[in-house]
């Protein structure tokens, strides 16, 4: 399953903006209203749960200075990645997608992808907070 979030314009250099995405702290200020916790487990981990669904833990897997960070689930139970692609568009300005992919069977993906869809877009619509 691959899922993107539309491609947001957020007012910061692409430096600040992997800076930023590369301490797992910073994390939670991407995340929905709809948060139950946050913890940050590592230098490189963190735990969320949103209302109603369980707890997912992503650890940092990659990072490509500038432009990319990738996150992954802990877990092997629900194995997806997180990509932020960080596009500079000038010192000031920069363009963020994320890519959500992940297995499932039909039946998971048919329940996630709504939920994840809706998740992965508020990540985006707030990097600008970063």
């Amino acid at each position: 399953m691959n899922l993107e979030s539309p491609k947001v314009t957020v007012a910061k250099s692409a430096q600040h903006i992997f800076d930023s995405l590369s301490d797992v702290k910073n994390f939670e200020k991407l995340m929905p209203d709809n948060i139950a916790k946050f913890e940050v487990l590592g230098d490189d981990i963190f735990n969320f749960g949103l209302k109603g669904m369980p707890e997912i833990k992503l650890k940092m897997k990659e990072k490509t200075p500038t432009s990319k960070v990738v996150l992954a689930a802990a877990s092997d139970k629900l194995p997806f990645t997180l990509t932020a692609n960080i596009e500079a568009v000038s010192d000031a300005q920069s363009h963020v997608q994320l890519h959500f992919e992940g297995e499932f069977n039909p039946m998971m993906a048919m329940m996630i992808k709504g939920p994840i869809s809706k998740f992965i877009e508020t990540l985006a619509e707030n990097m600008n907070k970063l």
